[in-house]
């Protein structure tokens, strides 16, 4: 923000930055409940410090958009409860079993199911909850069962409308019954329940009652009633605003519970939602994927599951077709791969069951939340403070005499004045306090985050970004740091094999066949048909679908053009053992074994690394040839070449092992290594992944903004240097050396003091594994950066959750990556990660926008009552009246200013510090100006107002001058809520007319003002304003927008109020 700043060299923002970022001995004598950086795994009793610490009138809305902290509990403790009844009655089942098996009981066959289908709900649900694999068996395991669902196990179901229909009706859906949402009179009781507007509510029946009693029915009516409607207004209009933002939220809700997954339906793949899952389905599951549905497995390879989330325990359970089939819906894949089989969905299901009696969390607090609970807190003091003095003083001068009636009369003579007459008067003057209460409290300031958040996450998924944790969209605000990958998110994921060498020697074109030996091409398409996660479909059509991550199908497409059969190479060879690529060892390798049962070990991964296991290459007589250290050079050459170019480069080999030393045992085999040494290198290609348009700008746009953009990414060194280059990472090569361009294995190697020494400095990291970021990452934040990560893939998760902001890729990331991650970004692009800076700064400007609009009326209200009741024992402006003025303020004033759309000037500033004052010493100065000026002239038109109106002589002078004083008031807040929205910019129309919602709620508060004036002077204690007084009224509050732009032409300083006054108690305390 201030160029001072700029002079700091060592932390993202400047050593006073630091200090804010919690890294300096300034945060020891910070104890305040509000002050909380980051609500991310924020400790509960920290959580629950700040909520007992805030001056609350009404806690159920307060509080609304909160973790529910007691519902966390019992969520908890009923997971707890399910997990022991499941696993009670699992030990039940054992246990009877193994009781008939020593008797030689043997349990009668099951009957057949009813219906369309061969079993029924009740008894295939009771098999796979009670996980019973006698009863399975019994039924002919898991093929058996298939067929009695009416599934084939290599094409699944057929799928169509007819199926789908008969599937749901005889075993549910894939739903579960869902809470319903709160009803709108719902939020009108909860708007109601503030302490202030009851106590209003009481005084209005009071006054009705003893207005009617002294006045007489014609016009004793009029107080109580008059405030009674404007008490209301104000539930009516809170609880609309309140109700809009639930409806958000609940969609917002389905957005995220709505997976996207495959399945395989009449021998293809297609996507579908997790909903749409029927029983019979087979699923194919990778690493990171979570299980959608009760079901048994059909086939795997090293397929690891945790079930944590179900049994409590964290321990990775093995699972395999014959002795633990069984999966449970919620859990995670953590490794391997497989296919399943659905037996259980929706309520059918454990995880179901869970669901349907756990509600909705909200996404718990943000931490500009708390803050603004702790300045609600203190302004409220402050406001209670004022309103007891004004009580006194009023209640004082009343029984002193000194209060005067319209007459000019003391309202109370000891002896003289009824009780009835007193205890009316005494009800208006606790009505007035109670007011000066209400609009003293800003109830409506921490709940003005979650409007603007409402609005911004509702807005940010037509940006492709989809919110799961509240506090990340305002958190990425203060990033200073985007950690990115490579793949798919700076490039466009759209891969091609453009270069490629078969053994030693380069193919041209890369994908021409016709110079491969026959038994070369045989052992090549072999090792890529089995060894991948894709799949490839041919319609009778003979149309070619492939299905997969980018870089496998940019495989395969290249092996189909070799001539490729990929169902009849996997009908003709099977697969013995996996081992699944992972970006830790960055390769994967299958064991296959071939019609004439010899055994082929198949690797495929990143082309340096297969390398360097290879010790032969087959020549163009199909010879095994040793790898010369020259040839080995050659290689590696041409892959440092076409990574210099960009590309991806791939190895693919193989060597043959015997078939007596692969263990017979299915434990043993899901525990063999398969061997990766002595490999014949096959072929090596070049995958180009172009990078995104406008991804160079994006960068470019992150660096003005004071975000370093780093690339970290498993590709090779060289390749990382090239897209760095090409997407603005790295400006040119002189940057690329130490430790601006740094391989994983280097970084790791260090200390952690050589980590955190040089990690700011580091642009790109290649071949980095996911450990080597979440070191990065780790390394950041110890100096005081913000950091966001985008990441996709499983082993990813520690350092989303480590990440202040972890932002998960929707197309190509895995649910558990998801899951770990605060935002998706559904199109995988980098352009929409910009965005969400953007609108996580917008976040923070539109608070603070509110802030400064809301204390204006604050300070000015204030003292105007204040001043006014001490000097001469009245207020001008009455409860109703003041109770409007808190519907503009609070309510109006939120839906205005909070739901601003972001502008490019939010990226032309520095990020904003975690720790930075709420009130920057720009909205102070603006603040002041026009509280000063509101105040001085409604304070001389109520002290002096008759004689400058020239209304001496008129009849209603006074009601005609409080009339002015009120409207006035009301107008200069119109003209103001312009000036919030530029608090430092002087063209502050800039963007108007594109927010709609602005330029209605100041139409609406216009029309409405001119209602209460003209219409409504019976209720609001106003008398009809001639044309005249309507211009003074306006001139009063225009006067403002050009006292605006001079105020913004006073310097303020550079170290905030907040912060000298922090030094100052720090000074102190450290002193003491």
């Amino acid at each position: 923000m201030s160029s001072g700043q700029g002079q700091f060299n060592s932390s993202p923002r400047g050593e006073d930055k630091d200090i804010e970022a919690g890294t300096s001995s300034f945060t020891e004598y910070e104890d305040s409940p509000f002050d909380i950086t980051s609500t991310k795994n924020a400790p509960v009793e920290r959580l629950r410090r700040w909520r007992q610490a805030a001056l609350v009138l009404n806690a159920s809305r307060r509080f609304r958009y909160t973790l529910d902290l007691k519902r966390e509990e019992d969520k908890k403790r009923m997971l707890r409860k399910m997990r022991a009844h499941a696993q009670a009655i699992r030990a039940a089942h054992l246990f009877k079993a193994a009781a008939s098996r020593v008797n030689g009981i043997t349990s009668s066959p099951p009957s057949p199911g009813g219906g369309d289908f061969g079993i029924g709900q009740e008894q295939i649900v009771s098999i796979s909850r009670d996980q019973n694999i006698g009863a399975l068996q019994e039924l002919g395991g898991v093929k058996g069962l298939s067929g009695l669902l009416k599934t084939n196990l290599e094409k699944g179901i057929h799928g169509d409308d007819d199926d789908i229909s008969k599937r749901k009706s005889a075993f549910g859906s894939n739903t579960y019954p869902q809470k319903k949402g709160r009803s709108f009179w719902r939020f009108v009781w909860e708007a109601s329940q503030d302490l202030t507007l009851i106590i209003l509510i009481v005084a209005a029946a009071a006054s009705l009652a003893l207005g009617i009693k002294t006045e007489g029915i014609k016009k004793g009516w009029y107080d109580g009633i008059s405030i009674a409607f404007a008490v209301l207004l104000v539930i009516v209009v809170t609880a609309t605003s309140d109700y809009r933002q639930s409806l958000q939220f609940q969609n917002l809700n389905e957005e995220k519970r709505n997976i996207r997954l495959e399945v395989t339906r009449d021998g293809r793949r297609v996507e579908i939602s997790i909903y749409d899952i029927v029983v019979g389905d087979i699923i194919p599951l990778n690493i990171g994927d979570q299980v959608p549905a009760d079901g048994v497995l059909v086939a795997g390879h090293s397929l690891a599951v945790d079930e944590s989330s179900m049994t409590g325990e964290s321990k990775i359970v093995h699972k395999n077709s014959t002795k633990n089939p069984f999966l449970m819906s919620g859990c995670k894949v953590a490794d391997g791969h497989g296919t399943m089989l659905v037996t259980g969905v929706g309520v059918n299901t454990e995880w179901g069951l869970l669901m349907a009696s756990v509600s909705e969390d909200n996404g718990g607090e943000t931490p500009l939340q708390v803050r603004l609970n702790g300045v609600a807190t203190f302004i409220g003091i402050v406001g209670l403070t004022v309103a007891g003095v004004v009580l006194f003083v009023l209640v004082v001068r009343y029984f002193t005499g000194h209060t005067k009636g319209a007459d000019g009369a003391p309202q109370f003579v000891g002896g003289q004045t009824k009780f009835d007459h007193v205890l009316d008067d005494l009800v208006k003057i606790i009505t007035v306090a109670v007011t000066i209460v209400v609009v003293a409290v800003p109830e409506g300031l921490p709940l003005a985050v979650t409007l603007t958040l409402a609005y911004s996450m509702r807005k940010m998924m037509a940006d492709k970004a989809l919110v799961r944790r509240l506090s990340a969209c305002e958190t990425m605000g203060s990033a200073t740091t985007i950690c990115s990958d490579k793949t798919g998110t700076l490039t466009l994921n759209e891969m091609t094999v453009v270069e490629s060498y078969s053994g030693i020697q380069k193919m041209d074109p890369p994908d021409s066949s016709s110079n491969l030996p026959p038994t070369f091409t045989s052992i090549l398409v072999e090792g890529i048909a089995h060894n991948t996660t894709g799949s490839v479909f041919r319609s009778e059509s003979g149309e070619i679908q492939v299905s997969g991550s980018p870089t496998e199908r940019a495989i395969l497409n290249w092996a189909i053009k070799l001539g490729m059969n990929f169902d009849a190479v996997r009908y003709e060879s099977s697969a013995v053992h996996f081992f699944p690529f992972n970006s830790e060892q960055k390769r994967g390798g299958v064991a296959v074994k071939a019609p004439d049962s010899s055994v082929h070990v198949h690797w495929k991964g990143a082309a340096e690394i297969v390398l360097g296991s290879c010790t032969h290459y087959m020549d163009e007589n199909e010879s095994l040839v040793d790898m010369s250290s020259d040839k080995m050079g050659e290689l590696k050459d041409a892959i440092n070449d076409m990574a210099a170019r960009s590309l991806r480069c791939v190895a693919i080999a193989f060597r043959n092992f015997e078939a007596d030393k692969i263990p017979t045992d299915e434990d043993q085999l899901s525990r063999w290594v398969l061997p990766e040494d002595d490999l014949v290198l096959l072929a090596i290609v070049g995958i180009k992944d172009p990078c995104r348009p406008g991804v160079k700008n994006s960068v470019l746009l992150c660096q003005q903004a004071g975000v370093k953009v780093r690339m970290v990414t498993g590709d090779n060194i060289q390749t990382a240097k090239a897209i760095a280059l090409e997407c603005g990472i790295l400006s040119s090569d002189s940057d690329a050396s130490e430790p601006n361009l740094i391989e994983g294995k280097v970084f790791r190697s260090y200390s952690e003091e050589e980590r955190d020494r040089i990690c700011e400095e580091i642009s790109v990291m290649g071949r980095s594994s996911p450990n080597d970021k979440l070191l990065l990452v780790q390394s950041l934040k110890r100096k005081g950066h913000v950091v966001a990560v985008t990441g996709d893939g499983t082993n990813d998760a520690p350092a989303l959750h480590e990440a202040d902001i972890g932002l998960s890729m929707g197309i190509q990331g895995t649910e558990v990556a998801k899951e770990k991650s605060d935002i998706i970004i559904l199109d995988d692009n980098f352009e929409s990660v910009v965005k969400v800076v953007r609108w996580g700064r917008s976040v923070y400007a539109n608070i603070q926008k509110f802030i400064q609009f809301q204390l204006t009326v604050n300070v000015a209200a204030l003292v105007i009552n204040v001043v006014a009741a001490i000097s001469s024992g009245d207020v001008p402006l009455t409860a109703v009246q003041l109770l409007w003025v808190n519907l503009i303020m609070d309510t109006l004033g939120a839906l205005a200013l909070a739901t601003e759309p972001p502008t490019d000037h939010l990226m032309d500033r520095d990020p904003v510090g975690r720790r930075e004052p709420l009130i920057t010493n720009i909205m102070w100065r603006n603040l002041f100006v026009q509280a000063m000026y509101q105040v001085t002239v409604l304070l001389v038109l109520n002290f002096r107002g008759i004689s400058i109106l020239q209304l001496d002589h008129k009849p209603n002078a006074e009601r005609v001058k409080n009339t002015v004083i009120f409207n006035a008031f009301v107008i200069c807040q119109i003209f103001n809520e312009f000036n919030a929205r530029k608090p430092d910019e002087f063209n502050i129309f800039q963007g108007v007319l594109r927010n709609h919602l602005f330029v209605g709620i100041i139409c609406i508060t216009i029309v409405l003002q001119v209602v209460i004036v003209e219409f409504l002077g019976t209720f609001a204690s106003t008398i009809k304003l001639d044309w005249e007084m309507w211009l003074i009224c306006i001139g009063i509050g225009s006067i403002s927008w050009p006292l605006a732009v001079i105020g913004k032409c006073i310097p303020v300083p550079e170290t905030s109020v907040s912060q000298y006054f922090r030094i100052n108690r720090w000074r102190r305390n450290s002193s003491g």
